[in-house]
C-alpha cells in the first residue's frame, strides 16, 4: 500500500471502531487465529471499549518494555491508544506516555479514549514515524505494535527511534517479520557484512509466491522484513543488545515477533553512536593526539581518512559525542585479523579517547557499546595489543572482561626504544 492508502485504511478502521463496530486489519479468521488485535493483552478491563476494539497490533509490547515509574515512553503508530494507555498506567503520574500517529481519525479516537480512561499523563502527536516530532534524547522507551513493517523507510524509523531515546534507552516493539535467523552468527565479517548463515543455510527473502500468498491472506504483512535484515538495520542505526523473539507462526514464512534493543548507555552529556564520514577530521585528530602521547601505538602519524576507512570494518565503528556541542570525544573501531573464513569471528579493535576527556567514563561507554555490538554480530573474539606502560588502557579492558594472554617481547622499536606489547583478548560469553 502507498502511504496515503495506509492512512485512509487506518482512518476508516478508526471511524468504524468509534462507531462501535469490531474492526480487523486482515481477514477476520486470520486475525483471530494469528493473535492480532487485543488477544495478547491481560489488562483489558481497565481500558475503554473503543481502545480495545481499535487494537490492531500483533503482540503486547508493553508487556516486554519493562516500563518503570517516572519514565517517558513513545508509541510509534499509536492507533486507538491501547498501548499508550497501558504504558501511562505503568509509568505512573510522574511519567509520561506519548502516542504518535499519522491518521487524524486515529488520534481523535485515541484522545477520546484517554479522556474516558481519565489518563492525564498522555499526549498524542500527529506525524509520521519517519520524522518524530520530539527533541533528541527525550524519551526512555520506544514501543510500537505492528506498525514499523508498514513504513516504506524503515531505516529512517529506526534512526528516529535512536535519536529520541536517551542513552541507555530501550526499544521494544511488536512487529511482523518473515523468514530469517534469530540466533546471531557471523559469516563474511571480513567483508563487513553479516550474511546470517545458520547451520549451513543462507537467509534471504522468502519465496515470492509464498510471500504473495501470505500478503493476500494477512493484509498487515505487507512490508515485513526478514529477521536478519531487521537485526542489521537496528545495528546500523546504533542499537545494541538486539533480540528477535518469534511469538506466532502465521504460515508461509510469516511470524509475529517481539523485537528488543537498546541505545548504548553513556554518562551525562555524552552519547555513543555509529561513526559517520563527517566525523573524519575529529576522529583522526583524536587518533593523532593519542599517538603523540607515545603510549597508544607504534605509529607516529595518523593515517588519512581513506586509509583509516579502508583498514577497518564498515560496521563496529562508534564515536562518543558531547550532546551539547556535537564534539567527538573518543572513538572505537575494528579490523579483521585475517581473510581466512576460520577467523571470520575474530577482530582487532582500537579505542582512543581525547587526552583532555580521559577518566570521565567515555572509554568505558565506548568499549561497552562495541562489545555488545560485536556480540550481536557474532564476533567471538576481540583482541588487541597494548603497551605494558599504558596502565589506564589495560585497567579499562580488564574491567570489561579482557585478559592478557601473552607478551610479545621487544617486538618493535618506538622512538629509538625496543617495546614489549601485551596481547589482550575477550571471548564472547
Amino acid at each position: 500500500m502507498a502511504y496515503d492508502e495506509i492512512i485512509d485504511h487506518y482512518s476508516a478502521l478508526a471511524r468504524a471502531a468509534g462507531a462501535g463496530r469490531v474492526v480487523a486489519d486482515c481477514g477476520q479468521d486470520a486475525f483471530e487465529r494469528g493473535g492480532f488485535g487485543a488477544a495478547g493483552y491481560d489488562e483489558l478491563d481497565v481500558l475503554p471499549e473503543d481502545a480495545v476494539r481499535a487494537s490492531l497490533g500483533c503482540g503486547n509490547p508493553v508487556a516486554v518494555a519493562e516500563l518503570r515509574d517516572g519514565e517517558t515512553v513513545l508509541d510509534l503508530g499509536s492507533g486507538g491508544g491501547i498501548d499508550v494507555l497501558l504504558s501511562a498506567r505503568r509509568v505512573g503520574p510522574a511519567g509520561k506516555a506519548y502516542g504518535l500517529d499519522a491518521s487524524a481519525d486515529m488520534l481523535a479516537l485515541a484522545r477520546r479514549n484517554a479522556e474516558q480512561a481519565g489518563a492525564t499523563n498522555v499526549e498524542f502527536l500527529h506525524g509520521r514515524i519517519e520524522r518524530v516530532p520530539l527533541p533528541d534524547r527525550s524519551v526512555d522507551v520506544v514501543i510500537s505494535n505492528c506498525v514499523i513493517n508498514l513504513s516504506g523507510d524503515k531505516a529512517a524509523v529506526l534512526a528516529e527511534a535512536f535519536r529520541v531515546l536517551r542513552p541507555g534507552g530501550r526499544f521494544g516493539v511488536g512487529d511482523v517479520v518473515v523468514d530469517g535467523e534469530v540466533d546471531s552468527l557471523i559469516d563474511g565479517v571480513v567483508d563487513g557484512v553479516v550474511d546470517g548463515v545458520v547451520d549451513g543455510e543462507v537467509d534471504g527473502e522468502p519465496d515470492m509466491a509464498r510471500r504473495a500468498s501470505a500478503e493476500q491472506r494477512i493484509g498487515c504483512v505487507a512490508g515485513a522484513l526478514p529477521v536478519a535484515e531487521y537485526r542489521e538495520s537496528l545495528a546500523a542505526a546504533g542499537f545494541t543488545g538486539v533480540r528477535v523473539t518469534l511469538t506466532a507462526d502465521h504460515g508461509d514464512g510469516v511470524h509475529s515477533a517481539i523485537v528488543q534493543a537498546a541505545k548504548p548507555a553513556a554518562g551525562p552529556g555524552v552519547e555513543v553512536r555509529p561513526m559517520r564520514p563527517d566525523d573524519a577530521d575529529q576522529v583522526l585528530a583524536i587518533y593523532q593526539a593519542g599517538l603523540d602521547t607515545g603510549q597508544a601505538g607504534f605509529e607516529t602519524v595518523a593515517p588519512i581518512w581513506e586509509g583509516f576507512d579502508a583498514a577497518r570494518l564498515p560496521h563496529l565503528r562508534y564515536v562518543a559525542c558531547d550532546t551539547g556541542t556535537g564534539q567527538v570525544l573518543g572513538w572505537v573501531a575494528a579490523s579483521a585479523v585475517s581473510a581466512r573464513p576460520v577467523y571470520a569471528g575474530v577482530v582487532e579493535h582500537s579505542i582512543y579517547v581525547h587526552p583532555g576527556c580521559q577518566a570521565q567514563g567515555i572509554g568505558r561507554a565506548l568499549l561497552a557499546a562495541f562489545i555488545a555490538a560485536a556480540e550481536d554480530a557474532g564476533v567471538w573474539t576481540i583482541q588487541s595489543g597494548v603497551f605494558g606502560e599504558n596502565t589506564a588502557s589495560l585497567a579499562l579492558h580488564q574491567a570489561l572482561g579482557f585478559r592478557v594472554v601473552g607478551t610479545r617481547e621487544r617486538i618493535g622499536r618506538h622512538h629509538g626504544l625496543w617495546r614489549d606489547v601485551l596481547l589482550i583478548e575477550r571471548r564472547a560469553e
